[in-house]
């Protein structure tokens, strides 16, 4: 009976809301609907593709190592997720002239989200990943009287993206020869499902401990349009994530912990031991177990019971 109650604990729900015109995932672990009775909400905010699937393991085991005491959610960038057969891409024109799927209509999709969906006397724990780094900045920047309790920043992309090694292989083609992959895109977006299935699990082979629960988020992202909208975002990045926010970062250092990968290749070691001597006292932890950037792919697991352990202390009532 036990086990029963804790399946059910642990099942997650996906819903799909529209947020600033354009379709958007959100996956759900523990309540569903927030109320003025939930303290905290851990909310997590992908990097690009900001498909919620992949973090499906890594959710799943934070709620439960906090004792399934907090939901913890995960919301999609917009655009990147298959609607379901009764929705559309876009609800309306709204999202073209806000361009949503551009890097600033992404974080004003966050803000405009959290705004609608968490209590404003809800404490945040907001966790980034890559590019999901850079935009919880950008939020606390723009609502500073977002409650944020802590903010954690998994392999943050923050800073001058277009020189670093990954950078400056994707720049043009993310920047200049994006176009020339929807082709691709489009046929790849025609085969049968199970065939999809198949190629990814090919391009997965190498991954000796794949998560597999990654394989149907990825999936999904042959559906073209998302893959399109991850890309078109993904330039925008090369273009915008120049400079490091020192000013947010100064602001906020006491709720901030940056995690860097020690074979990042889109956030070089250096910006690590620069952003360590920039900012002396802040929590700045360098990978010791060689985890890669893509880490929902093979380590989901083992990197949400790290995050726990940083920062279970400061949740005790």
């Amino acid at each position: 009976m036990d086990d029963m109650v804790t399946a059910r604990r642990v099942e997650p729900q996906t819903d799909f809301v529209y947020c600033c015109g354009a379709i958007t995932e959100v996956l759900k672990f523990g309540s569903c609907q927030l109320h003025s009775g939930h303290k905290v909400l851990f909310l997590i905010l992908p990097g690009n593709p900001g498909v919620v699937g992949f973090y499906r393991t890594f959710m799943q085991t934070l709620h439960s190592m906090f004792g399934y005491r907090h939901p913890v959610w995960a919301v999609s960038h917009a655009g990147h997720c298959v609607p379901p057969d009764s929705m559309d891409m876009v609800e309306d024109a709204s999202a073209a002239e806000g361009d949503v799927f551009g890097l600033n209509g992404q974080i004003e999709h966050k803000l405009a989200f959290i705004r609608k969906h968490v209590p404003r006397e809800t404490s945040l724990v907001l966790v980034g990943h890559s590019i999901g780094c850079y935009i919880i900045l950008e939020v606390m920047k723009r609502d500073p009287e977002l409650k944020v309790t802590k903010a954690v920043m998994l392999f943050p992309t923050i800073e001058r993206m277009a020189q670093t090694p990954q950078g400056k292989v994707m720049t043009p083609v993310l920047c200049h020869m994006r176009y020339m992959a929807y082709l691709p895109l489009f046929l790849l977006s025609l085969l049968p499902e199970g065939l999809k299935t198949s190629l990814i699990k090919l391009v997965f082979g190498g991954i000796r401990s794949l998560d597999h629960s990654v394989v149907q988020p990825t999936v999904g992202l042959l559906s073209g349009d998302c893959a399109a909208n991850a890309m078109y975002m993904g330039g925008q990045e090369m273009r915008t994530v120049l400079e490091r926010d020192n000013t947010t970062i100064r602001k906020n250092l006491d709720k901030l912990i940056f995690y860097y990968g020690a074979t990042d290749h889109w956030c070089p070691v250096q910006y690590y031991h620069d952003i360590k001597q920039d900012f002396p006292h802040g929590d700045f932890r360098l990978c010791e177990n060689d985890f890669r950037h893509a880490f929902v792919l093979d380590t989901g697991r083992e990197v949400a019971k790290m995050v726990f352990e940083w920062i279970s202390g400061d949740l005790r009532t």
